[in-house]
């Protein structure tokens, strides 16, 4: 019975690259997703990619949501913790709301959905969790502190639970992407993305989401059973470790 992997975020940009990359790699794909039923309907249609429709943000739904995962095709043995929001705003104009929008979806919701699969990864001595940072969090990023503080929590988060499961068999390991060519990145103004972004990036081209993909369908294999608590910097050598 091929292992069962969740990929939140799973329908749309890195996550739907995520999902059929593991689904292409052999693996039972749950793609979840938040909001947009219509993309969410056509990803389904078009991969044969069960999705899931609930928000990582809440703990009770993350819950409902894997059970019914689990349900249908088995335990969880493979985690994408890829779901992600930004509301960016320069530090002094940024409200409550958008702090608390972009942690609890960026941050809390790792926590949301990896306490409820944890525990049988560790009870049955295997299992891979893969957290999806960003650039961002590794070297911060003007009028995005909300989104580097929580990019950045998920590398400690990364680091501290790797240490926990390694015994167990279970791997956590984070990936953080540089600029990748999705639809909301190529959606920028054309000029500030070849005067301003593309040049900062010393391979001198965006990311395709298929090249973060592949980053993790290799750490949720069994060849990377011996990489845990490891970050994988995909950015085109924008910024170095």
């Amino acid at each position: 019975m091929a292992r069962v992997a969740v990929v939140t975020g799973g329908t749309r940009g890195i996550g739907a690259a995520i999902s059929i990359g593991l689904k292409e790699a052999g693996y039972q794909v749950a793609a979840n997703f938040g909001g947009n039923e219509e993309a969410a309907a056509k990803f389904s249609e078009a991969t044969g990619i069960k999705a899931y429709k609930w928000s990582v943000a809440d703990y009770e739904g993350c819950e409902a949501g894997i059970k019914l995962v689990e349900a249908d095709l088995g335990p969880v043995e493979i985690l994408v913790n890829n779901a992600g929001i930004t509301r960016d705003a320069m530090f002094h104009r940024m409200t409550v709301q958008q702090w608390n929008d972009v942690i609890d979806t960026n941050l809390h919701g790792v926590f949301n959905m990896t306490h409820p699969v944890y525990p049988g990864m560790r009870e049955r001595k295997w299992g891979r969790i893969i957290n999806i940072s960003s650039i961002n969090g590794q070297k911060g990023q003007a009028g995005q502190t909300n989104y580097s503080a929580s990019k950045s929590g998920d590398l400690g988060f990364t680091k501290a639970l790797a240490q926990e499961g390694a015994r167990f068999g279970v791997t956590v390991n984070a990936v953080c992407p540089g600029y990748i060519g999705t639809e909301m990145v190529r959606a920028i103004d054309e000029k500030v993305l070849n005067d301003k972004i593309i040049p900062q990036i010393p391979v001198g081209r965006l990311g395709e989401p298929e090249e973060i993909a592949r980053c993790v369908a290799f750490l949720a294999s069994d060849d990377a059973g011996f990489i845990t608590g490891s970050t994988i910097s995909a950015n085109g050598g924008q910024f170095f470790v």
